[in-house]
């Protein structure tokens, strides 16, 4: 009898363990299967790129980088658009007394994507106010024109082997590309994004809550006040002034900047950013 017993016994492990290399195998190929599809994805947003430096002619070349960049540019205004109408609505909601659950947990969501922190004491008019300044939209020829200064139209190495097209840093060991002409004794590397799409994000993002940039958040919401277009290209002009701690170059790179806006002037209207 033990003997029968020790032979089903060893026959249902035998069989679980069976069992459980098919589930691994599976779960293996599945893996696998998921991660060929991302390289296929990745494959085909590189493909969907231009090769920006195999075109020679240069208004086909600023064309063709304008048109591939202004939708992802649009895309972020767009989410810029809704998170503050989303704001607008809970500050109406937070007067009139009405503020709903969900609307506190999507303030609470918001205000850690944008480092504003809640009051312990609870929402008030104020808060809403400094929120609304960080949330808000950038004129796409000043985004463009950062993007075409940055990445040499696209072809710069952190471009083509980063998706960066903004000459973003991180401080993180092996989170991006070692600039080749790095100063000794720095730490920073230029940030890998897994899209074009991302970079265009953290772009956003960092003017619209990075210390650094709080003077062109006060002269847009200024701007705004007196009626001015944020899509416009006398914002974009205005906004760039602000924009010296973005390169040590300073005066220079917004003298750069502006010129660039100015000579490009004609893709603005084409690409439909006026």
């Amino acid at each position: 009898m033990r003997k029968n017993s020790i032979i089903t016994l060893a026959a249902i492990l035998s069989m679980a363990a069976f069992l459980f290399y098919q589930q691994s195998v599976r779960q293996e190929a599945e893996f696998a299967e998921e991660r060929q599809e991302e390289k296929q994805k990745s494959a085909r947003k590189v493909l969907d790129r231009p090769d920006f430096a195999t075109i020679t002619d240069v208004k086909e070349k600023k064309r063709a980088f304008f048109s591939y960049l202004e939708p992802k540019i649009a895309i972020e205004n767009q989410r810029v658009t809704n998170e503050r109408r989303a704001l607008m609505a809970a500050k109406q909601s937070l007067a009139d007394n009405k503020m709903t659950t969900e609307q506190e947990r999507y303030i609470a969501r918001l205000g850690k994507l944008y480092q504003l922190s809640l009051p312990e004491t609870g929402l008030t008019a104020e808060w809403f106010d400094n929120a609304l300044s960080k949330v808000n939209l950038l004129p796409p020829s000043l985004v463009m024109t950062q993007a075409a200064n940055e990445s040499a139209w696209g072809t710069s190495r952190f471009a083509t082997q980063a998706n960066n097209f903004f000459g973003q840093w991180c401080y993180r060991q092996g989170c991006g590309l070692v600039p080749l002409q790095r100063n000794e004794g720095a730490s920073h590397e230029v940030a890998k994004f897994d899209s074009v799409q991302q970079s265009v994000h953290a772009y956003f993002m960092n003017i619209n809550r990075n210390r650094a940039y709080q003077n062109l958040r006060d002269k847009r919401a200024q701007l705004e006040k007196e009626g001015a277009s944020l899509q416009s290209e006398e914002t974009a002009l205005a906004l760039i002034e602000e924009l010296g701690h973005y390169s040590e170059r300073g005066v220079a790179y917004i003298n750069e900047l502006q010129a660039m806006i100015r000579h490009n002037r004609k893709f603005w209207s084409e690409n439909g950013s006026e």
